[in-house]
């Protein structure tokens, strides 16, 4: 009878249960539904090339004789990308530009969405974050001729002024130590004022009422901005922080191409554009197949390692 009974007890329960999952899907289905093209995107344009770049990059690929019809040699291009001469300039030329965006690229956003709450007036505010994330618009081609129009050594606006403050003209574009800065500073302008949007969205959902008992206790404009903002948004600024680490060897390398030429290799060729010459140029398709699922793996093992630290020590992170 005990046994029974509790029997009795186990079906009511799992009966509840049941029922509270068919609840909470008739519940969030609208949400389900709204996710289906999200998904789709993904399964379709990022997952599945995935798989189809790790098997080329296992087969010695040729577009006449298919997949099916290749030779199998295995990790041999991994190998041969390690061992190659060019990967110690490769990893470091990648890393170092995304150094500087992880540093001064990624600081500049939060910076400009500070100041921007600042602002009193609503049509200056309106204004001026307008101007700055128009830039997020405009074609990197564009953008890319906008820089050399103004750093050529001849007419450029740059140089003008140099020979104006007496100093000589540089032909910057040419000039190995300058590659570095100039991407940085030509993607913070190009992508600043977008990026500060989501903080700016963040900071609308900090209570007033902080601000208020901030202002009881003494605190100036600075005392706010550190004890209140910044901790209002940090969870934010993390989480942007994990989406970057993710790409940490994956910089913008059509940008890149079009700025780059063969005498500043030694600091603008990077992963993407190395992948480029080899993979699509010289129709090495197997080989920078296996560059591109390299990097692809790093990136995800980095996202997974600052997960965990994320979510150790600020109790923030992606999952």
């Amino acid at each position: 009878m005990r046994n029974m009974k509790k029997a009795g007890k186990k079906m009511k329960l799992t009966n509840k249960a049941e029922k509270k999952k068919k609840l909470k899907i008739r519940r969030y289905m609208p949400y389900y539904i709204m996710f289906i093209p999200v998904l789709a995107y993904y399964v379709i344009f990022r997952y599945i090339p995935l798989i189809y770049a790790f098997i080329i990059s296992i087969i010695k690929y040729q577009p006449g004789k298919g997949i099916f019809n290749s030779k199998f040699v295995g990790f041999d291009y991994y190998l041969q990308f390690i061992k190659s001469k060019f990967f110690l300039r490769l990893i470091r030329n990648t890393l170092a530009i995304n150094f500087l965006q992880l540093t001064i690229g990624f600081v500049a956003p939060i910076i400009l969405a500070l100041l921007l709450n600042e602002i009193g007036r609503k049509r200056y505010k309106k204004l001026v974050q307008t101007v700055t994330y128009l830039p997020n618009f405009i074609s990197s081609v564009v953008v890319v001729s906008m820089i050399v129009t103004f750093l050529s050594p001849s007419t450029g606006l740059i140089n003008n002024i140099r020979e104006h403050l007496g100093m000589e003209r540089i032909n910057f574009l040419t000039e190995p130590r300058y590659f570095w800065i100039i991407y940085t500073l030509m993607t913070i302008w190009q992508t600043a004022g977008y990026t500060a949007i989501i903080y700016l969205a963040a900071l609308t959902g900090i209570n007033s009422e902080l601000y208020e008992a901030a202002k009881i206790d003494g605190a100036g404009r600075w005392k706010q901005l550190w004890y209140v903002t910044l901790p209002g948004i940090s969870s934010t600024i993390v989480l942007m922080f994990l989406m970057k680490v993710g790409r940490v060897l994956d910089v913008g390398y059509d940008t890149i191409i079009l700025m780059y030429n063969p005498s500043i290799y030694s600091t603008a060729d990077v992963i993407g554009t190395y992948v480029y010459r080899r993979g699509i140029l010289n129709s090495e398709y197997s080989f920078g197949s296996a560059v591109g699922f390299f990097q692809s793996i790093i990136g995800l093992l980095l996202v997974i390692l600052a997960n965990k630290l994320s979510k150790k020590y600020t109790e923030t992170s992606l999952w």
